[in-house]
């Protein structure tokens, strides 16, 4: 370029200058961007060699690319200068603009630094102008075009094709081509971070995408119930997405259960603990209804999806038939609450009611009691609160079942099923009953403990005053049936006996077998005629012949009448009803009837 004389300068030179400066935007990458730059500088600025040095991240510079000599770049490229270094040569020499010049002179001090160069020595200048070959031209790269921005990178330029220093027209193109090429490699690196950027967005999409279908494959083929529910909103609790188990669990199709929420599949007496497995997460087990309108039981734990952002969004359910585990667990508190001989409660649950039914404090005087309850049922605090002391037992039609005390788990059996009550640390469930001061859970109201209050000893007085009666029996004649038939024949007057017995009672009431030929009826409401009028009525159930391997066979019955009253415990109310039996059997002793 310099070899023209200036200012006059051929339009061919311009138009290779304009041509080099458009190829810096024509490279594809970042190195071959800097490359470009380099030659550029050899084929439109009219040097030899020439060398791009780009500052790294940790502020030194290293040699990107060399042009004009494949010696040079194989001596240089890779290569790194400090930042201090190169801080020094651009303070020093010659200022041409933005350009730095340092004439051989000056340039002497830099020949022990550890900035990568070319430069061999030579011989003095022959003119003023002319190039030596220690001489250094350095042309800045900044991110704003001039020397106010960050420094990017330097131009290092040697050995111009007319020998001479570049005048002011080859100052001028060589620093506007320093823009140009700050400029092409800016664009280069912010393309390079932008390709980065799409690699690394789609690698996530994929693996998004991957997890979505993970999930989806998980959640739809999963073995258990799963859902998907909506938080928040006007439709906060709405099933959003229902997976084919949940469906055959709930005989439900999906488009179903898309248009309802669990609060309106969930049994009555559990939307308690629905609410709160709901509010506070975790597992609870709790009833869910089919379309047939039976329902099941399962085991519900939900898991909370959130938005960094925008915070709870939807709620995800994994929903656990453990319908056959409850029945199970009812069995098996059935069996360990009952007689397995004649299915009624025995000793222990008998015990366990009575300790139910009855505190530590005596009644105060004038004070009433379970005669307040209804005639033919339980009293108010029999029948709602399992007062302290141990669980009770509950019978209702076709069976009886555990009642449970405050730090147990059993059963509670009603018309048409049974369910399971825990108390204040159990598990949770419908029907939770809490201790004195606190309330129920699943629409049974919290009732104050009654005491239970004995009628008065007069027994030629009946003052009306109604009572819990305790009926103790003691089969007569038993032992004879059983040392002349066997103790088959025996076990089968046992049953039939219960069963007269069981018919002969109120819903409300409770038979149960102490053990051997013993049993007890729990009655409560009754006053003194009423309890010796029952005694009455179940003897005379119990004497007639009972069939047993074709022969027919007869049992008496004694019975003794205690009364339960707070202030005692079960073993003093069925200690005092023995005591009154044996004395009822001394009193017949002549009546006794005899077996067979």
């Amino acid at each position: 370029m310099e070899t023209e004389s200036e200012p006059y300068i051929r339009l061919a030179t311009l138009r290779l200058l304009h041509e080099v400066v458009a190829d810096l935007n024509t490279a594809r990458s970042l190195a071959d961007t800097v490359q470009t730059v380099a030659d550029g500088v050899i084929a439109g600025l009219g040097y030899e060699l020439s060398a791009v040095n780009l500052v790294r991240p940790d502020g030194d510079l290293i040699v990107a690319a060399v042009g004009g000599s494949a010696g040079a770049e194989a001596l240089m490229a890779g290569r790194v200068g400090s930042r201090a270094s190169w801080e020094r040569r651009l303070s020093m020499g010659d200022r041409w603009g933005d350009l730095r010049f340092i004439p051989y002179t000056e340039g002497w001090v830099l020949d022990e630094d550890d900035v990568p160069e070319w430069h061999t020595p030579g011989p003095a200048p022959r003119f003023p102008d002319e190039w030596h070959p220690m001489d250094r031209l350095l042309a800045p790269m900044y991110t704003a075009g001039g020397a106010g921005g960050e420094l990017i990178g330097v131009i290092s330029v040697d050995r111009p094709r007319n020998g001479r220093r570049p005048g002011a027209w080859g100052r001028e193109a060589l620093q506007m081509y320093a823009f140009h090429a700050a400029t092409a490699i800016g664009n280069a690196r912010l393309r390079a971070n932008m390709q980065r950027a799409l690699l690394r967005l789609e690698r996530e999409q994929q693996a998004l995408r991957a997890s979505e279908e993970s999930f989806r494959q998980a959640f739809e083929y999963a073995p258990s119930g799963m859902a998907i529910a909506e938080m928040g909103g006007d439709h906060h609790g709405r099933l959003l997405r229902a997976n084919d188990a949940l469906c055959r669990l709930l005989g439900r199709t999906a488009s179903a259960l898309r248009r309802c929420s669990f609060s309106d599949l969930v049994h009555p007496k559990d939307m308690g603990t629905l609410m709160r497995t709901s509010a506070e997460g975790g597992r609870a087990e709790l009833r869910l209804e089919r379309r047939d309108g039976s329902y099941v039981w399962v085991s519900l734990r939900n898991s909370v999806v959130a938005d960094a952002a925008d915070g709870p969004r939807f709620q995800l359910t994994h929903v656990e038939d453990i319908e056959e585990r409850k029945r199970h667990e009812l069995q098996l508190a059935h069996r360990a609450s009952h007689d397995s001989l004649t299915g009624l409660p025995n000793s222990a649950e008998l015990r366990a009611r009575l300790g139910s039914r009855l505190c530590a404090h005596p009644p105060r005087p004038g004070e009433s009691g379970a005669g307040d309850a209804e005639a033919g049922g339980l009293s108010r605090g029999y029948d709602a609160f399992d007062g302290p002391g141990a669980a009770g037992v509950f019978d209702g039609p076709g069976g009886a079942g555990v009642f449970d005390r405050p730090g147990a788990a059993g059963v509670f059996e009603r018309p048409g099923g049974s369910g399971v009550f825990d108390g204040p640390g159990g598990s949770g469930g419908p029907g939770v009953f809490d201790g004195p001061g606190g309330s129920a859970v699943g629409g049974i109201p919290y009732e104050p403990h009654v005491h239970a209050i004995a009628p008065r000893e007069d027994d030629d007085v009946d003052d009306g005053h109604k009572g819990l009666a305790v009926l103790f029996c003691d089969l007569d004649g038993f032992k004879s049936i059983n040392d002349r038939f066997g103790h088959h024949a025996g076990d089968a007057v046992l049953i039939e006996v219960a069963r007269r017995l069981a018919g002969g009672v109120r819903e409300g009431d409770t038979v149960a077998r102490l053990g051997g030929d013993e049993f007890v009826v729990l009655a409560d409401g009754l006053g003194r005629a009423d309890a010796q009028d029952l005694a009455v009525r179940l003897r005379n159930a119990i004497i007639p012949p009972i069939r047993v391997d074709g022969r027919a066979v007869r049992v008496g019955a004694s019975f003794g009448i205690g009364w339960a009253s707070c202030g005692m415990t079960a073993e003093e109310v069925l200690h005092s009803a023995d005591q009154r039996m044996y004395v009822e059997k001394r009193s017949r002793a002549k009546e006794r009837r005899r077996a067979g």
